[in-house]
């Protein structure tokens, strides 16, 4: 009843695949995971926890093959407010880390929270 289809459809989208770039999962979770990082290293730095800071950097250029730019002057906002900050965007980190069996930014992550929830604790802020 119906004649078949003899020409190619005029709705179709480029060649196929191959016409952009895909990521793999691991690389979209790599992106994701320096970002978490990032943020948590730009709090860190205005924490003044040069340490810390240096460690999340060096976690945050393997991902991203570049040193990420750091701030050098603290802003002086509430010290409890940044240790919750902080402490959330880890656990953002660690969760990323763990789907991406990342061991090294995972105990990295876990690392800062414990720190982040030691100083609340001593802040009397948690």
């Amino acid at each position: 009843m119906y004649e078949p289809i003899r020409t190619k459809s005029v709705h179709r989208m480029g060649g196929g695949r191959a016409d952009y770039p895909h990521r793999s999962r691991g690389e979209e979770l790599d992106i994701q995971l320096a970002g978490h990082l990032s943020a948590l290293l730009a709090v860190t730095d205005e924490l003044g926890l040069d340490e810390a800071g240096g460690q999340i950097a060096a976690q945050v250029a393997r991902l991203r093959g570049a040193q990420p730019v750091r701030r050098t002057v603290p802003q002086g906002a509430e010290a409890a407010a940044l240790h919750r900050r902080a402490h959330d965007l880890a656990a953002r980190a660690l969760v990323v880390a763990a789907s991406r069996a990342d061991t090294a930014a995972a105990i990295l992550a876990a690392e800062r929270m414990d720190a982040h929830t030691a100083a609340l604790d001593l802040a009397g802020a948690h």
